[in-house]
């Protein structure tokens, strides 16, 4: 059995219902719609994101779910669905998850409005049922996720970025949907307010060590369906290069900022530049904060009591940084 089998065991019913309730949370009047959103639904990732909330709020409440937790659950899958379509259009991507994206299928102005489409699907489904405390933690990850794009891009136009902004724009554009999901699981069944603050900081730990992980790939050649080196070529500050241009001679730094800026679509150079990073460290450095984040997140859960949902989490937390893609 492979890991996401094993992680979803626990949840496998409650997974099973949550993608009927999915798919008929999207549906509409309009065809063209439909067809788009079929479309999605056939071609879903690994679905992560409910897989929290759920596992979440049976560990909290001791396996039992609410009504109210598929509706988290589909908020979330619906409005993270709208920012990877709204995302293909701004990156124009043509592929994602190795099929064509809405945008070369359906081209820029559909996929624009079917993003809309979806961010208000979810955010009615909240308002239809009074689920306002839900509907709080979910608009709150929509802003942050937003503030983080528009703080990567200011930032990577004049190459700045410090060890604590890096850390600040990834806990905004990716921790934030995490920590919202398990957030949203706890509130779904339980009224502590403590308890829901530790299962959002639980989400938020795992979040930055799967972004950190993320840029690692970028410096190895192992297949994970993304070329080496694309963040170099597109001038995006990752912890190993941070690290790597705060150790080293002003020449090295000069040299190393200006291959970015200018010299980004030179294989060699691009080559040369992740050899750099190498040889400073910066990989080995990214590697021990990726798991600092990591045991910080397995320490939130220790007092839970054991069980099967908590065992799922805990292998969760290990996968986010022993994926190989």
């Amino acid at each position: 059995m492979n890991i996401t089998s094993q992680i979803k065991q626990p949840i496998l019913q409650e997974m099973e219902l949550f993608e009927k309730k999915f798919y008929e949370s999207m549906s509409s009047k309009v065809a063209l719609l439909n067809r788009i959103t079929y479309y999605i639904v056939n071609r879903k990732g690994k679905q992560m994101r409910p897989m929290f909330v759920f596992l979440t709020a049976k560990m909290i409440s001791g396996g039992s779910v609410e009504e109210r937790t598929y509706r988290g659950a589909c908020v979330i899958e619906l409005i993270h669905t709208a920012t990877l379509v709204h995302d293909d259009v701004v990156d124009d991507s043509n592929r994602r998850r190795g099929f064509f994206s809405i945008n070369a299928l359906w081209k820029n102005k559909i996929a624009v409005l079917v993003g809309d489409y979806l961010l208000s699907k979810g955010l009615l489904l909240s308002i239809d049922h009074g689920d306002f405390d839900l509907l709080r933690i979910i608009s709150v990850a929509v802003r942050e996720m937003s503030e983080g794009e528009l703080l990567q891009i200011e930032k990577a136009r004049r190459l700045d970025i410090t060890e604590d902004i890096y850390y600040e724009i990834i806990r905004q554009k990716t921790a934030t949907l995490i920590a919202a999901c398990c957030a949203l699981g706890a509130r779904s069944v339980s009224e502590d307010e403590a308890q829901v603050e530790t299962m959002r900081k639980f989400g938020e730990l795992i979040g930055m060590a799967f972004q950190i992980k993320d840029d690692l790939f970028d410096y190895t050649d192992e297949a994970i369906g993304k070329p080496t080196g694309i963040d170099i070529k597109e001038q995006k500050m990752t912890l190993p290069l941070i690290y790597a241009l705060n150790n080293c001679s002003n020449k090295e730094k000069s040299w190393c900022i200006n291959s970015i800026k200018n010299h980004n679509k030179d294989k060699k150079r691009v080559k040369e530049v992740i050899q750099f990073v190498k040889d400073k460290n910066g990989l080995t450095y990214a590697e021990q904060k990726m798991a600092q984040f990591q045991q910080e997140a397995l320490a939130l859960i220790q007092n839970f009591p054991n069980s099967t949902y908590k065992d799922s989490l805990t292998l969760m937390v290990n996968y986010v940084i022993e994926r190989k893609k």
